[in-house]
């Protein structure tokens, strides 16, 4: 049996032990190198046709970094911020992961308590300290001890825990606000947020919200603000939609085009 033989009974499965040794010509060492070279090839240009495909084009340039650690309160700028998928970080500041409630756990906001934009933020270490009129400051440790007690808090109908920050927070807040009693809870990573699905459509992706109105970032280009004040006789000013990304060097509401692509 010639070579064509054993090869054809190789291929219908045969042990290989039952065939007499043939020796290989040296055509199939070079056949075997040369698809080798085609294979490793056609990888690596499928690579590089992908990494093209993925290259970045830039669309505009970040102006500003804001992180609003009490909702509703004045924002803290920031150089460099970490972006999580419940929100900007700079160290112990997280953006609106803290929130001031009645005592039956419904929130507040400058919606209800508009002297709730007076009070301004500073952070010192793991620490952040808050700052109103006719107030001595109020500070609070970045992480509370784990014996304070949760409450059930309710956000636009919706459920959502938080950490009590104690009675002297409690107190500053009531003592500032003069309407009725009030407390601070903070949010916790391992807590459970708010869905996104319960919130938008179902055509955006499932992501969990903490104490923000409905999203974990919000991003506003200078062009957008600029268009809209164009149409209005009282001008409006950034940090009165409180993004916590302002962009700049692209055309107005590109922002929004740009991250319904991406």
């Amino acid at each position: 049996m010639g070579a064509a033989g054993s090869s054809a009974l190789g291929r219908l499965g045969l042990p290989a032990s039952r065939l007499p040794a043939q020796p290989r010509p040296g055509w199939l060492a070079v056949t075997a190198l040369g698809l080798a070279a085609v294979a490793l090839g056609t990888v690596a240009w499928r690579r590089a046709r992908s990494r093209r495909r993925r290259r970045l084009q830039q669309v505009g340039t970040v102006a500003q970094l804001w992180i609003y650690p009490v909702k509703s309160c004045k924002g803290v700028a920031v150089s460099a911020a970490e972006c999580t998928a419940l929100g900007l970080r700079c160290g112990h500041l997280r953006d609106r992961f803290w929130l001031v409630i009645k005592e039956d756990g419904h929130m507040v906001t400058a919606r209800q308590e508009p002297r709730l934009v007076l009070v301004s933020i500073t952070y010192e270490g793991d620490r952040l300290i808050l700052r109103a009129p006719g107030m001595d400051q109020l500070v609070l440790p970045g992480k509370l001890p784990s014996s304070n007690k949760l409450h059930d808090c309710r956000l636009f109908g919706m459920d959502i825990k938080g950490r009590d920050c104690g009675d002297q927070a409690a107190k500053w807040f009531t003592s500032f606000l003069k309407t009725e009693a009030f407390r601070l809870v903070q949010f916790e990573d391992h807590m459970k947020g708010r869905s996104s699905k319960k919130i938008f459509s179902t055509l955006v992706p499932n992501y969990q919200v903490a104490y923000p109105d409905c999203s974990p970032i919000m991003l506003l280009s200078e062009a957008s603000l600029v268009d809209l004040n164009t149409r209005l006789e009282k001008k409006l000013k950034m940090d009165q939609f409180r993004p916590s990304i302002v962009v700049t060097g692209c055309d107005a509401f590109e922002e929004v085009s740009t991250s319904q692509r991406l």
